[in-house]
């Protein structure tokens, strides 16, 4: 699936800091930086209205924008965005150059189909999904959606590996010295012992604390 392109205007902001931030939040505007590439960070303002009206749309740090700032083009992609505690509104942005080979790092979420038709799960199994999500190289604008995996005939004791997911040309797991699981069907026997034995690890591992809190009290 191509990814298109979002357009906006940037303004350089000449003042970094806390203050400077706030002063630009004071004018309807969002604070972000823009780093990567070897190049050194840019500091710029972003219409809050424009970037909330992005936002609302979903995978927004998936998504590449051509950002427009003093008459020259940077293409980015998001990477991380600050929103306040309270309101749950945009109040920073990091975003990432794309450099000339125009190839990114991106986790790409995990979807599964046709569950009703897995012979596992029809049988009581459970699906234990190890990753929701894989890391990728892949160009600009052929970033995925989703992967799809597809459950029908998989059995119980069956591992789902990331080289069973079909991905489109260009993009690889940035993981490449092993074919690491992403989910396998298991019987709720053993998906219970699972459960029971990392339970015990945990409660082992918090018994000492728990004694010495107890003897200093």
């Amino acid at each position: 699936m191509a990814t298109s392109t979002v357009e906006l205007d940037a303004l350089a902001r000449p003042r970094v800091g806390k203050g400077a931030a706030r002063q630009v939040r004071r004018e309807g505007r969002v604070p972000a930086v823009i780093y990567g590439d070897n190049k050194p960070p840019e500091a710029i303002a972003l219409d809050y209205n424009e970037i909330w009206k992005q936002y609302l749309k979903g995978h927004f740090t998936s998504t590449v924008f051509k950002l427009k700032i003093d008459g020259e083009e940077r293409l980015v992609i998001p990477r991380d965005m600050q929103l306040d505690p309270v309101r749950d509104t945009p109040v920073h942005i990091d975003f990432l150059r794309i450099g000339k080979d125009g190839l990114i790092r991106v986790l790409i979420p995990v979807r599964f189909i046709n569950e009703a038709q897995s012979p596992g799960l029809k049988r009581g199994g459970v699906l234990n999904i190890v990753r929701h999500d894989v890391e990728v190289w892949c160009p600009y604008d052929k970033i995925p959606a989703a992967f799809i995996i597809d459950l029908a005939g998989v059995p119980i004791g069956r591992s789902i590996h990331v080289s069973s997911i079909n991905m489109p040309e260009g993009v690889v797991p940035t993981i490449t010295d092993r074919d690491f699981t992403v989910a396998t069907v298991v019987g709720r026997g053993k998906q219970q012992a699972e459960e029971d034995t990392e339970a015990t690890t945990t409660a082992e591992a918090a018994a000492p604390a728990a004694a010495a809190a107890e003897k200093k009290s």
